[in-house]
This record gives structure tokens, C-alpha cells and sequence, in this order.
């Protein structure tokens, strides 16, 4: 399951995440997109930046300052022919997104 936590984006971080990013329209509030955790820096994808396979995302610890980081996308894909690409960036902790979605499905069947 993704994680709960929510930070609203500071006005002077959405103006630069505008400047920085492929588009021109920035959400002002972002939820983590890890797996669910409590401790440590949660991530909000804010978008893609203008070179390939890097986001922007902005990076926040408990209620301590936030900023915008940039990251290079997760290279894994889900097993299989089809294998979905996970949706993080690369060295993120804990379960790709695709795993996330493995472990819902089966929890209805």
C-alpha cells in the first residue's frame, strides 16, 4: 500500500518546480508515493523533468523543510513479457509500484 502522508508544496517550491518541469502547472499538495512507512523522507512526484527518464519530486522529512530533487526514473520492471515499469525513481526503498498493485489484487481474491 502507498503511503498516507501528504505535504502541501510551499508557493517559492511551486514556482521553481514550474520553471524546472516539462509542464506549467504544478499540484499544490503532493502524497508520498512510497510504500506505506511512518519514519524516514517521503517523496511526492511533482513531473517529469526535461531530460528522459528523470522526474521532479519533492522531498519532505516529518514536518521539517521540504525541496525539490530531481531523480532518475526506477530502471525494474514486474517480471513477465508484459512486465509493468515501476513509477519511482531509482535506489527508492521498499516495494516498486508494481508490487504495490500484486498485493492489493490479491487481497480481494
Amino acid at each position: 500500500m502507498r503511503c498516507t502522508h501528504w505535504r502541501r508544496v510551499p508557493l517559492d517550491l511551486a514556482r521553481e518546480a514550474r520553471e524546472r518541469s516539462a509542464a506549467e502547472c504544478v499540484d499544490r499538495a503532493v502524497q508520498c508515493q512510497l510504500s506505506t512507512h511512518d519514519d524516514g523522507e517521503h517523496y511526492g512526484l511533482l513531473d517529469d523533468l526535461g531530460e528522459y527518464g528523470t522526474a521532479l519530486w519533492l522531498r519532505w522529512h516529518g514536518r521539517t523543510e521540504a525541496e525539490l530533487v530531481g531523480r532518475a526514473d526506477c530502471p525494474v520492471v514486474a517480471p513477465g513479457p508484459d512486465g509493468e515499469g515501476c513509477c519511482l525513481f531509482a535506489g527508492h526503498a521498499e516495494q516498486h509500484t508494481w508490487e504495490d498493485a500484486l498485493e492489493e489484487a490479491s487481497c480481494t481474491s
